[in-house]
């Protein structure tokens, strides 16, 4: 009996774990982590890159979201339609994410956990920031590879033109590991971004000159900054988040607490019903009434109390004992060449610069090829307009386009493309005025070529280029900080118990070091 040659022999054991640890990896680089360079996860990435294909942008009319999902389904993610479509809503929800990537149109959800009306019935486009991700993608910028059959290519990463994977966050679950960024504010981070590329060198400490702490889309308080320090220099840290309330005076001595916004992804219907499940079971004393009155202008939970309670217990209270204040986990892991790591502020801010050096580099080596070829058409083009009637003779005797071709590059010393681009142009070219403009043409392009070239011998310039088209994109879409961030009670800055003062310092021939104020020396 002959053998069966494609039965082969394993120790389950070894197969559960190869098979496992592929299943891990696969996981980990291509579905939960997102890259450090555009801050993306490969469905986001694969959604924006097929919306800018199909030509969904600002400035269009809004295209039913079935369409954007079958597209993003058909060419890149072959993955449930749902999975596409909640990753997409999103990037549309003003309490899910800092900066929209989505500009929706119809039911995408609210802020109670309702989920959003089927993909047959909303629609959405490309939001203006989502465009400053995809910009200069078709100057070579970023690296291609193939999608899932191989029959059109998708990026492996996106250009990116400023830091989304800190002004958005991320959080997701792979095998082994979780990451949770929290979203930051658009003009902190770019600032942030800036004040590194001019001092390299600097220290974590030195960049929470700039930012501050995460910026949540639902606003709400942080309380300490002792949870933020330690994420941004460990790449590890918790942060307490406080809703916001206000105690507001009713008649007859009564008292009600306002509640306007709420900690991130908080569930507002879950929250107002854990408070009155707290009234129930007499953990929380003095509320007589609860209501919701938030409406289209925004958020607003009314909490009423008996006459004489008092209302700072009670807020108290609740804040202990639901999520009114909730910690949020800081675990800045994303993929650095594919690797998951851990990296602190600083170290997130590097890649993404040196990613930004990549790309201004590749843009600027295709502007430059570009130039130079036309440069090249152009000095042809100037040449047969010098001889144009030796030129026009050689081709009014040549039989066929190809021997007038030959004759041209025999007598001038042109290239192929030279010959044929003379061979293209109309007789319009041969007046006064148009010899002018490709004179005029030429001139520029030389001025351009120059330019260009000293981008890429002066880094530099280089990163001149960067700072000035990172500064432009925070004047169009940067806004106000809308996270409060105050100290916890009884933290305090060292550097608050010293009084300013001017000071000499004094150093002796045999190393001693001394300070003293400025009027005693």
């Amino acid at each position: 009996m002959e053998e069966n040659k494609r039965i082969i022999l394993r120790e389950i054991a070894d197969e559960m774990k190869n098979s496992y640890i592929d299943y891990s990896m696969s996981v980990i680089a291509g579905r939960a982590l997102p890259d450090v360079r555009d801050g993306l996860k490969p469905v986001h990435r694969r959604i924006l890159y097929s919306m800018s294909e199909q030509g969904i942008t600002p400035d269009k009319p809004y295209r039913k979201s079935a369409r954007i999902v079958g597209d993003v389904l058909g060419k890149y993610h072959p993955h449930g339609d749902i999975s596409v479509y909640m990753a997409m809503v999103k990037m549309a929800q003003d309490f899910s994410t800092r900066g929209l990537l989505v500009d929706g149109q119809g039911n995408f959800g609210t802020v109670d956990g309702d989920s959003p009306a089927a993909m047959r019935y909303t629609e959405a486009r490309m939001s203006k920031l989502a465009l400053e991700l995809l910009r200069d993608i078709d100057k070579e910028t970023v690296d291609f590879g193939p999608n899932f059959d191989e029959s059109l290519k998708e990026p492996l990463v996106l250009p990116a033109r400023y830091p989304n994977l800190l002004v958005n966050g991320s959080n997701g679950i792979a095998v082994g590991m979780a990451t949770s960024i929290p979203p930051h504010n658009l003009g902190e981070v770019i600032d942030a971004t800036i004040h590194y590329i001019d001092n390299r060198d600097c220290s974590v400490d030195e960049l929470l000159k700039y930012v501050k702490g995460p910026d949540f889309p639902t606003a709400a308080t942080i309380v300490g900054t002792e949870g933020i320090k330690e994420a941004y220099k460990t790449g590890r840290g918790k942060v307490k988040v406080r809703a916001k309330a206000e105690i507001e005076e009713l008649p007859k001595g009564r008292q009600q607490i306002v509640i306007t916004e709420i900690p991130y992804q908080v569930n507002k219907a879950r929250l107002v019903e854990r408070i009155a499940e707290l009234v129930k079971e007499k953990k929380v004393e003095g509320i007589s009434d609860l209501r919701d009155e938030s409406n289209r202008h925004g958020m607003r939970i009314v909490i009423e109390l008996k006459r004489d309670t008092n209302a700072n217990i009670v807020l108290n209270n609740i804040y202990k004992h639901s999520q009114l204040e909730d910690t949020f986990s800081i675990i800045m892991l994303s993929l650095v060449n594919g690797t998951p790591r851990i990296l602190n502020l600083k170290e997130v801010i590097h890649y993404y610069v040196e990613h930004q050096r990549e790309v201004i580099t590749r843009r600027t080596q295709f502007e430059l090829d570009k130039a130079n070829a036309r440069a090249h058409i152009l000095e042809g083009l100037r040449i047969a307009l010098d001889n144009i009637d030796r030129v026009i003779n050689i081709i009014r005797s040549s039989a066929n386009g190809q021997i007038a071709k030959e004759k041209l590059i025999e007598e001038f010393a042109f290239s192929d493309i030279q010959a044929q681009a003379i061979l293209d142009m109309r007789l319009q070219r041969l007046t006064g005025l148009e010899r002018e403009k490709i004179d005029n043409e030429y001139n520029e392009l030389m001025k351009k070529i120059e330019y260009l070239e000293s981008l890429l011998a002066d880094e530099l310039k280089l990163f001149g280029v960067i700072k000035d088209e990172m500064t432009a994109i925070k004047d169009k879409h940067a806004d106000e900080r809308r996270t409060e961030i105050i100290p916890a009670e009884g933290e305090f800055d060292v550097k608050d118990l010293f009084e300013e003062e001017d000071i000499v310092v004094t150093l002796t021939h045999l190393g001693y070091i001394k300070r003293l104020p400025a009027d005693t020396y």
